[in-house]
């Protein structure tokens, strides 16, 4: 078997071996942002829906505002639940929208409709250790103004949108530079290590009287109410005509007390969202239902097939793409270092930054993740195909040439037989890399090792962190070894002992 014929048959089995992951057109796809009761309310939605015969999809975790805002639009998304406060001042930030009819009306020119209000007020608030309010004598917001030296951490979404820290800093002239960005389940470990002083709170979270926070008092009521809804796409009541009856029925259902113990049932007691929210339903709506309750070895299973789906496929399209490229390079000097440059460049934007880009052409999912592991692959492999053809001994490359072979003979019989060992190391380069990256495809919905880590962190659970971690680590060894293997197996001793000498 030639080396180019070895490399087709390894990317036909990267792509044959790869699940098959499709979803069925009939589902209604409910999405929910990656903070604890935003997972516990679209478990709700979707477990009450399925339980009035509407086949669902619950599609959790899947990042900011923003990006659930977008993927409803985009119809990528067909309902996930929000917050008055943040569709006025973050969606629909410069349209001047106060009231519920202007509201209404606004996301409507969307496509997109709202329901009434769940029952409770999940408001902003800012909140301090008991030590520090006593130390600094501070009850209020106002009071910090005193104390330019405190230190603040506030969750990433908060930093940048409209009714977060920017005009809360205006609107109390506080004079404060040392604020920082973080994830939100992580802001609070940093509040009881003394990292940092001051957070900002969901007034429902659980962690407020776990960790017996002192909550300031906003006596200039900058924050709004954020009243909790549900936002659908208007369209899907074609569909499911029942949908909108279905959806006010959760409509005053949740107050703010069993929001709280939703919340800490989930972060305290550890118990899942789905336990939860059926709980909720067979108490308030008598439902009876049971759900299935899924163990560690099933969560692995489902993981790494989606695991192995992402690596192998963004893999082997990135070989039989990275390999022509670095052929081409390899008999073009110029357009190589343009091709070089340009694969270069792709692998220094941010892995997050990449995957989002993706969102508004593919949408969330398996596509967006797909793509961005494929252009990631491509560098080590483009790079070791052009190195490896271009360094070639003068002396194999002339005698080649007085044999008077033709170009293509030359790279088929010598050439890349000669590159395969420099070839194989970039292919086991990128597969490396891409099994860590594509961890990261959980912050779109692509699942794999990385959905285990992200609920781990967001639930301060080290068991769940290391059902990602471990198998993510054990892949990426065992895709390593079988490259070693593959390349003293299949390369033939000659190849393998001239390049030995010439190294």
């Amino acid at each position: 078997m030639t080396t180019l014929r070895l490399y087709l048959y390894l990317a036909i089995c990267f792509f044959t071996l790869a699940p098959a992951q499709a979803e069925s057109g009939l589902e209604i796809r409910i999405g929910s942002k990656k903070f604890t009761e935003s997972v516990i309310l679209s478990e709700v939605i979707t477990q009450h829906l399925q339980t009035n015969k509407i086949s669902t999809v619950h599609r959790d975790q899947l990042g900011g505002t923003r990006l659930l805002w977008k993927a409803l639009v985009q119809g990528e998304l067909d309902i996930y639940p929000d917050y008055t406060g943040t569709i006025i001042y973050e969606i629909l930030q410069g349209e001047k929208v106060t009231s519920d009819p202007e509201v209404k009306a606004a996301l409507a020119r969307h496509g997109v409709s709202i329901t009434d209000p769940l029952g409770f007020n999940n408001t902003y608030a800012l909140g301090i250790k008991p030590s520090t309010a006593a130390k600094y004598s501070l009850q209020s917001i106002s009071d910090l103004r005193q104390y330019p030296e405190l230190r603040f951490g506030f969750t990433n979404e908060f930093m940048d949108r409209e009714d977060g820290w920017p005009s809360l800093r205006d609107h109390y002239q506080l004079p404060q530079t040392s604020v920082r960005g973080l994830d939100h389940d992580l802001a609070y470990k940093g509040l009881e290590a003394e990292s940092i002083d001051l957070i900002d709170l969901y007034s429902t979270d659980a962690e407020i009287a776990y960790y017996q926070l002192a909550v300031l008092e906003d006596d200039k009521s900058y924050f709004p109410d954020y009243r909790a809804v549900i936002l659908y796409r208007t369209d899907l009541l074609e569909r499911v005509p029942l949908l909108q009856t279905y959806l006010d029925q959760l409509v005053g259902s949740i107050s703010e007390a069993e929001m709280i113990t939703m919340n800490s049932n989930v972060k305290l007691d550890g118990h899942s969202e789905a336990e939860v929210a059926q709980e909720f339903l067979n108490v308030k709506f008598n439902t009876l239902s049971k759900i299935e309750v899924s163990t560690r070895f099933d969560r692995l299973i489902t993981t790494t097939k989606e695991h192995l789906f992402l690596v192998s496929l963004s893999l082997g399209a990135a070989i039989l793409v990275a390999i022509p490229l670095g052929i081409w390079g390899a008999k073009n000097s110029t357009q190589g270092q343009i091709i070089l440059s340009v694969v270069g460049i792709i692998q220094t934007i941010p892995s997050l930054a990449l995957l989002v880009f993706m969102i508004p052409l593919l949408g969330i999912g398996g596509p967006p993740a797909l793509v961005a592991l494929f252009l990631y692959s491509l560098l080590p492999i483009v790079r070791n195909t052009l190195s490896g053809l271009t360094g070639l001994p003068i002396d194999v490359q002339e005698s080649a040439r007085a044999l008077g072979l033709p170009p293509a003979a030359r790279l088929k019989m010598i050439e890349l037989p000669l590159a395969a060992r420099s070839i194989l190391a970039g292919i086991k380069t990128s597969a490396v890399i891409n099994v860590g990256t594509a961890t990261l495809g959980a912050l779109i919905g692509a699942g794999g090792y990385g959905q285990p880590i992200l609920t781990g962190i967001r639930l301060d659970d080290t068991g769940l962190i290391l059902e990602g971690a471990i198998p993510a680590a054990i892949l990426a060894l065992l895709v390593q070894w079988s490259f070693d293997l593959a390349e003293r197996t299949l390369l033939s001793p000659g190849i393998q002992t001239k390049q030995e000498t010439s190294s």
